[in-house]
């Protein structure tokens, strides 16, 4: 094999040293292209430049080779977690990239004389008991919903809970105890509840249910019939949970990967079980670089989903094959976690069924994946067939505004590329200093502050840009990009409603000559013009509702004078938000940190005129 590269491989190889470290590769443009680790790296660089080459992309990946350098460490452990650290650093297209770096939220029973229960994400620092992870936010927000039909638990912030006076809606609604007014519940009464939560977020539902069973016997033999029914009701509802549990066994803690490989796609699902529950799963479909083997892409997988945000490593870790290395995976987990983490590959009895459940959702979400990608496909050829484009489009942007009468006008571009929508390159814009409903004005403000004349990325200059509005909105993108000083310039589009403002009714005008782009109403293109457009609508709109709120929940007390950001700040915190410190009475804001009898007189004053 001749190598087509300038790389000077043989004079560097020969001062590599024989220890375990981690290497880079650059390419002409000093971009790193790929991260590795190795236990020798003499003999692991060596490898890649021999004379013949099994794979043929790996021969790719060689020929862009303009530098390389190493780092050592002192064990094979350390170079796993510099090379995860390198790899969400730089990046590289031949690695395999976890896109969810995320840390997973838990439910959070607080340490407080009326614990809260709560969802909670990120390091656990708050004192506590921690039960998950769940796969989802929403996943943890239905399983307090549910919480809240069977153990009445307080559920709101410290500083709502602090300042109640009366009981809140939720006392009403049978939803929570009231343990923030006294007379309503005992600490003894509270506390029976709280743990019966922590036992069944364990996993011993039958325990809680059996105990509830003898305190409504209990309470009908005293004659309670109220609290018995409550009981009764409590345990109907438990059981009604126990129901919904399809899946459970007796293992304590432990994730289970399934994994599906089909047509260079790839479906990786984890499922999650903790308390002999399985809490959720979650999929993912990384792209495999084509240098990677399969077995190497699960195990740079596992590395990045453990060692990258801030997740939780289960004791037990099951696996659908044995990865290349998974004693020196095991190992550098167990450190990251400080306690043993084991690997099993080929489980028995409810591990296998679990696994065979996970390699399962990971075959039918990749079919899925698939299928969806093939419609996206389709839609794109449609489109690039409708405009009479000879080049693929590889991006696309689409631009929306949003306001209420004018006010809080916030602007959104959204961006597709032929996966469908790309969430991470969303962005949003405050729009100031227009007159108030001014939608050309705003179209022209967010347009020159997305697409700069002086600095830009030409690889992100999208291929079409799409205008959420008619001719005068379009107009003022043409005026803009009339100017434009790079040589990609994009095709620019506007998506005019039809006049019953239905789906199917657009009229799509080209920039330049302002002619109409005739699509029927099933067409695949339209329905993509159609999805980009709904969606920057939608996250416009999102925008905007969030910035409306916090003018309204700010405005009122920024104009109270001799109160500024700290004292504003410590009345919403302690009082619960501004609806709080409208209902509290002069005696309770003087209460407040920082707040004088005086100015306590003043800010009641101000706020009740």
């Amino acid at each position: 094999m001749s190598l087509n590269i300038e790389f000077d491989y043989k004079s560097f190889i020969d001062k590599l040293t024989h220890q375990p470290g981690v290497y880079r590769m650059y390419n002409a443009n000093d971009d790193v292209i790929y991260v590795g680790k190795a236990k020798n790296l003499n003999k692991r660089v060596s490898s890649y430049f021999k004379a013949k080459h099994d794979n043929s992309k790996t021969q790719s990946l060689v020929g862009h080779i303009a530098k390389m350098d190493v780092t050592v460490v002192s064990s094979e452990t350390e170079a796993f977690i510099l090379e995860n650290n390198f790899i969400k650093k730089y990046r590289p297209r031949y690695n395999i990239l976890l896109k969810d770096d995320k840390s997973y939220p838990f439910i959070f029973i607080s340490d407080h004389q009326h614990p809260k229960i709560s969802m909670h994400r990120g390091p656990q620092k708050q004192k506590g008991e921690y039960f998950g992870p769940y796969p989802s936010a929403w996943a943890v927000k239905e399983s307090l919903r549910s919480f809240q039909k069977i153990f009445p638990i307080r559920q709101c912030e410290d500083a709502y809970y602090r300042a109640r006076t009366r009981p809140c809606l939720q006392y009403q609604m049978q939803r929570c105890s009231a343990p923030c007014v006294a007379g309503h519940i005992s600490d003894v009464e509270y506390n029976e509840q709280v743990l019966m939560a922590k036992l069944f977020l364990k996993g011993k539902d039958q325990q809680v249910i059996d105990t509830m069973v003898k305190q409504m016997e209990k309470a009908s033999m005293e004659l309670r019939f109220e609290h018995a029914a409550r009981l009764r009701d409590q345990i109907g509802a438990l059981r009604k949970v126990q129901e919904q549990q399809w899946v459970s066994g007796a293992q304590e803690e432990m994730d289970v990967f399934g994994f599906a490989y089909k047509h260079g796609g790839a479906c990786i699902q984890v499922m999650f079980v903790r308390d002999g529950k399985l809490l959720g799963s979650k999929s993912f479909f990384p792209k495999i670089p084509s240098v990677l083997g399969i077995d190497d892409a699960l195990q740079s997988f596992i590395l990045q989903f453990y060692l990258a945000g801030n997740k939780t490593i289960p004791k037990q870790i099951i696996l659908p094959q044995k990865l290349p290395e998974q004693e020196e995976v095991a190992e550098a987990l167990s450190q990251h976690a400080k306690y043993k983490v084991k690997f099993y590959s080929g489980a028995r009895d409810s591990k296998r069924r679990y696994l065979e459940l996970a390699n399962k959702n990971a075959e039918n979400g990749l079919v899925s994946q698939q299928t969806q990608q093939k419609s996206m496909f389709a839609r794109y050829k449609d489109l690039e067939s409708v405009i009479d484009r000879d080049e693929p489009i590889q991006r696309m942007e689409c631009f929306d505004i949003s306001h209420t009468s004018g006010q809080q006008t916030v602007a959104s571009c959204v961006v597709f590329n032929r996966d469908g929508p790309l969430k991470s390159d969303y962005r949003r814009y405050n729009i100031d200093g227009i007159t108030g409903g001014d939608d050309y004005a705003a179209m022209a403000q967010v347009l020159a502050r997305r697409y700069k004349y002086t600095q830009q990325d030409e690889d992100k200059i999208p291929d079409i840009v799409f205008i959420d509005g008619g001719k005068g909105q379009l107009g003022q993108a043409e005026a803009h990009f009339e100017k434009w000083p790079f040589e990609k310039k994009p095709l620019l589009i506007g998506v005019a409603k039809g006049t019953s403002r239905k789906a199917g009714l657009e009229t799509l005008i080209m920039a330049g000559s302002h002619e109409t782009i005739p699509m029927n109403a099933d067409q695949p293109g339209l329905h993509l013009i159609q999805h980009i457009r709904d969606e920057s609508h939608r996250f416009a709109i999102a925008g905007h509702r969030n910035r409306r709120q916090k003018i309204k929940t700010t405005s009122t007390i920024e104009s109270i004078p001799g109160v500024g950001a700290k004292r504003r700040q410590a009345l919403l915190k302690y009082m619960g938000g501004l609806q709080g410190l409208k209902k509290a009475s002069q005696e309770e804001i003087q209460k407040v940190p920082g707040i004088s009898v005086q100015m306590a007189e003043i800010i009641y004053d101000h706020l009740h005129s």
